[in-house]
């Protein structure tokens, strides 16, 4: 019995890579522990990564100001992308956001590219898929939940069997899951306020879209209300996902054609 007990708290241990200091857990990393999780933060490329996931239930990565693929400035990014690609292969319980959403598209197949109609910046809305609906951690959020977007790079394409769990207008790959248990999600639900204040008056590649934004605290303050009224279930359904405590998505057939011979 104690042995059993053990192996339920290691369970709901997560690994959180944090590739940019300016984008902490915040709220999400809050909502991960109220919902029982213990975090193993790692601020990269200081803190390094370990060389498996056996210690962890899941996986989660964050967003940061440097491109998916950005090596030659940032080499650390290549150990990220096979990190995320070890737990794509084991179907690891994983939550990419952002930036982490580009890079685990990159390790498990898909492209990202310079976002061909200009940084995506602001309050917004995403709308959920057909696929949504039976999927344990998307089915119970709202149609069009709230969402922050401060992104100028786009997941062009998906990985391959990647299945599409919301979109909006402007840039079509905005969540997706692989395989069972692996999410990937375009937008931002981890910030506050002060933290995206800090990020509008540092940001020169956005500088044009944060102004047709026009930012204010007030603004921001209603918007992350309604992201933790939508988000908070969610960040403890994917802590219940890592514990066992719900079943994972239903599988579905390769895109791939099957090749005989």
């Amino acid at each position: 019995m104690s042995s059993r007990k053990l192996r339920c708290v290691s369970t709901s241990r997560l690994l959180v890579i944090q590739p940019d200091a300016a984008d902490p857990p915040g709220p999400l990393g809050e909502w991960f522990v109220d919902a029982g999780a213990e975090l193993d933060v790692r601020l990269m490329p200081d803190a390094g990564l370990p060389d498996t996931l056996d210690d962890y239930g899941g996986v989660v990565c964050l967003g940061g100001g440097m491109n998916a693929e950005e090596d030659t400035r940032h080499p650390w990014l290549a150990a990220v992308r096979s990190l995320l690609g070890k737990a794509v292969a084991a179907d690891k319980p994983t939550l990419c956001v952002c930036l982490g959403a580009q890079l685990l598209a990159v390790a498990a197949g898909g492209r990202v590219t310079p976002g061909h109609d200009g940084p995506e910046v602001g309050p917004a809305l995403v709308m959920k898929k057909d696929a949504a609906a039976g999927d344990p951690l998307w089915a119970d959020l709202p149609l069009l939940p709230d969402v922050l977007q401060f992104h100028s790079d786009e997941i062009a394409q998906l990985p391959p069997g990647a299945v599409l769990l919301a979109s909006s207008p402007r840039y079509p790959h905005q969540a997706f899951r692989i395989g069972r248990r692996v999410y990937g999600i375009q937008f931002h639900i981890e910030t506050t306020p002060e933290v995206v204040l800090r990020w509008a008056a540092t940001s020169k590649s956005k500088a044009e879209a944060i102004q047709r934004n026009a930012f204010d605290e007030e603004t921001l303050i209603r918007l992350h209300a309604d992201i933790a009224e939508a988000w908070r279930p969610f960040a403890r359904r994917f802590v219940d996902l890592v514990a066992g405590r719900i079943e994972p998505a239903k599988s579905t057939p390769s895109s791939l054609p099957i090749i005989n011979g």
